[in-house]
């Protein structure tokens, strides 16, 4: 390996790494002196605004601007909003309401939040196009399964964010909307002809980057009709002849996290770092349990392939002066952040125009409220969600028809309330909620993800996601404390 400090520097530039506490340890703190160009944040290294906002300061007194960044779209795929779900609506809410100044508005109050807490940048918008029913990551996260309507609440949410001084990032590109796979695990392969990826899957990312969006990140998905074998973020011909030639993107092109298996599953993430700079990447997420050891080893590889002639030494200079003028974009916006402040009650807002109604809804006197679990995705992790917080009488199950006739004895004489998160996706929680209305037919079914699977009901609510604001805007609808809001939700 080559010990050219310049070299060293220059993969040190390329890199967004996690780590492992609520502290920053040493070799953060001096990788961060030595170039690297930032840190993303995850569930484990954060407690509390008063911790996060002391280790982001410490962060940024590590280096020059660093890069201080963490997965926060809002809705069901949050950071800080982890010990009881975000107050704000995600993105699939934003589009079921479809008021682009309240996307605008929801994700510079977002940034506001973010800027407080230290941050400078947000992995966020997600503007696939979910047009896959069945889709295991993205779902709740789209604004939709409308190309136009995508693209449209894509640059509001990009002008959000970057109104507060937060670097948004548009992802997954080139769309990871109709997938039926999840990247995390496999590498999925989306069979589309080029005109129809270019009115669906790309439409958004036009609009993001007519929008100004400093940071675009990539997917690791298929896509044979865009040219090149293997996964988008390894391929030279879609980040650079599509992304940077067709579509004009100037700024930073960043990996998805790296080790995922969609990208590294077969070769190891150093060698699926280098053939990610060598494609286009500027910056690498490599993920959230690449530490220190590992870190190493993708910087030697970095140096190594500079070395051997399988990465120039120019394309690592380009990525390096990319993401230093994105460092100097936030140095240039530091009145804004300093100025951002969070809107109150825009994100309850939001959820309580979102909900629908289908049906009548009744008086509940005595509610007894079944919520059927669903496995959180990579994506989501462990964030709580349901209506417990609203009502005292709630039974959290699995989706097994098994229990349907305890359940339904247990509801006798009262008004049964079913809770699911996005039915269509679980043959067995259909099943249950199928039995369970078969002895009740007038319960309430509330989904808390897409309203895709619609049973015969006496009353219908969509929320169109499960954050802590969509599920007190169904407890509202409910009559939950009293809680009520005085407008009246959309019947459909």
């Amino acid at each position: 390996m080559s010990n050219d400090p310049t070299l060293a520097r220059l993969a040190n530039a390329t890199l967004l790494v996690p780590f492992e506490s609520h502290h920053a340890p040493r070799w953060l703190l001096e990788g961060l002196a030595d170039g690297i160009a930032g840190v993303c944040l995850f569930h484990n290294n954060l407690d509390g605004s008063e911790q996060v906002t002391a280790l982001n300061a410490r962060l940024a007194e590590a280096a020059d601007t660093p890069l201080v960044s963490l997965d926060e779209e809002g809705g069901d795929v949050t950071r800080i909003g982890q010990a009881q779900g975000s107050d704000y609506p995600g993105n699939a809410a934003l589009g079921a309401v479809d008021d682009t100044d309240l996307t605008r508005l929801t994700h510079r109050s977002l940034g506001g939040r973010l800027a407080a807490l230290g941050f400078n940048m947000d992995l966020a918008p997600s503007v696939d196009v979910n047009v896959a029913d069945d889709n295991p990551v993205i779902g709740t996260r789209s604004f939709g399964a409308d190309a136009d309507l995508v693209a449209r609440h894509a640059a509001a949410a990009v002008r959000g964010l970057q109104e507060a001084g937060v670097v948004a990032c548009a992802k997954h590109f080139p769309g990871h909307g109709a997938t039926s796979q999840d990247s995390h695990h496999v590498l999925p392969r989306v069979e589309a002809d080029l005109d129809l990826l270019h009115r669906r899957e790309l439409a958004p990312f036009r609009a993001a980057v007519e929008a100004g969006v400093r940071t675009i990140l990539t997917a690791h998905i298929e896509m044979p009709a865009l040219g090149g074998d293997g996964p988008a973020t390894l391929t030279p011909s879609i980040l650079n002849g599509l992304l940077r030639d067709e579509l004009g993107f100037t700024g930073v092109v960043m990996s998805d996290a790296m080790d995922m298996h969609g990208v590294s599953g077969r070769i190891g993430i150093p060698e699926a770092s280098v053939r990610a700079v060598a494609a286009g990447c500027d910056l690498l997420c490599l993920g959230r349990f690449v530490y220190a050891d590992q870190i190493e080893r993708v910087r030697a590889a970095l140096i190594d392939a500079v070395r051997e002639g399988r990465l120039s030494g120019e394309r690592l200079e380009e990525a390096a002066e990319r993401t230093s003028a994105l460092r100097s974009w936030i140095r240039g916006t530091a009145d804004r952040r300093t100025a951002a402040a969070e809107t109150d009650g825009i994100g309850l807002a939001g959820a309580r125009r979102a909900a629908r109604v289908d049906g009548e809804l009744p008086a509940l006197a005595d509610p007894f409220v079944v919520e059927v679990d669903a496995p959180a995705g990579m994506a989501v992790g462990e964030v709580p969600w349901g209506l417990s917080g609203w009502f005292p009488d709630v039974r959290r199950v699995s989706p097994d028809a098994a229990g349907a006739d305890r359940l339904a004895a247990e509801a006798a004489g009262r008004d049964l309330v079913v809770v699911v998160r996005d039915a269509h996706r679980y043959p067995g929680a259909q099943e249950l909620v199928s039995r369970l209305l078969a002895a009740h037919p007038a319960a309430v079914v509330v989904e808390m993800g897409l309203p895709i699977w619609r049973p015969d009901c006496g009353a219908y609510v969509s929320t169109y996601g499960a954050a802590h604001v969509n599920a007190r805007s169904a407890a509202e609808l409910l009559g939950a404390g009293g809680t009520v809001g005085a407008a009246a939700p959309p019947r459909t």
